[in-house]
């Protein structure tokens, strides 16, 4: 350990970091304490708008940062994009996959019961989310592999791990997003290198724009009958904010964590650990 004793466990000074979906809230406040923390920030998106927006915000906070605009469910355009980045930035050493997100097509209610959900939508939300960290995992992984070590982190969500009513889809969606972790840490640690780590965050509850529509009523300014359930069931009382997850995020992706891979870490403000009694 270095002079700088416990704090250099979090140093990741110059490191290249890509964040798939880092234009958006919870991958925004990764993308920023990861440059805050010193390292370059590639951020990708589908929108150039956002993802340029999002820099410009990183570049005034002192941040090394670049857009790279990128379906992260098109393989050729996750390709152009790491090349870009490699040349602008240099070889990434850690990737973020944050890009998800669930389609209220493929939520139940009784104004749209289960069975009939259409089955684009259903597929749509699985790749969304489980394609959406499997296509840049082959894409920045395989630079990983050729150099002997990488971190990757990637977002599931609480879904995953205490399936939810109305949200099974998703749920499931992410629950295959936390097995593929698991499978990915083995994978790479045993047939490239030790020294490339995969683990996951599973977020508890964020008003983001994706779910305010179940958690929060507009109209009258009030939680909705879920989002109250949600709330009485959260030990800490609260929705989580986004920068709840910075410090789990840099943790893992730091020397901190040199000896975790494969785990997937809840940060939901006690949910998990509450039965209810």
């Amino acid at each position: 350990m270095s002079d700088r004793g416990v704090y250099s466990l979090f140093d990741i000074s110059g490191k290249v970091a890509v964040i798939t979906g880092g234009s958006g809230a919870l991958g925004g406040a990764i993308a920023r304490g990861l440059g805050q923390a010193g390292a370059r920030v590639a951020i990708m998106g589908r929108r150039r708008d956002a993802c340029e927006q999002r820099v410009a915000e990183l570049v005034a906070l002192g941040v090394e940062a670049f857009a790279a605009p990128c379906d992260a469910l098109d393989r050729e355009a996750l390709t152009r994009a790491a090349a870009d980045i490699e040349a602008r930035l240099g070889p990434v050493d850690i990737l973020v996959n944050a890009a998800g997100g669930n389609d209220p097509r493929a939520t139940s209610s009784p104004a749209q019961p289960f069975f009939d959900l259409d089955p684009a939508a259903i597929e749509a939300v699985f790749a969304q989310n489980m394609m959406s960290v499997t296509l840049p995992c082959q894409i920045f992984g395989q630079g990983m592999a050729k150099r002997g070590s990488g971190a990757i982190l990637n977002i599931t969500s609480m879904s995953a791990m205490r399936p939810l009513t109305q949200v099974g889809v998703y749920g499931a969606a992410k629950a295959s997003v936390a097995n593929f972790t698991q499978w990915l840490a083995t994978h790479m640690a045993q047939e490239y290198s030790p020294e490339i780590r995969v683990n996951a965050l599973a977020p508890g509850f964020f008003l983001t724009d994706q779910n305010r529509y179940l958690l929060y009523n507009t109209a009258t300014e009030r939680w909705t009958n879920r989002g109250r359930t949600i709330v009485a069931h959260t030990p800490m009382g609260r929705l989580g904010k986004p920068d709840d997850l910075v410090g789990a995020a840099l943790w893992l992706v730091s020397p901190a964590a040199a000896f975790v891979t494969g785990v997937v870490v809840p940060v939901d403000g006690g949910f998990s650990a509450y039965s209810g009694v």
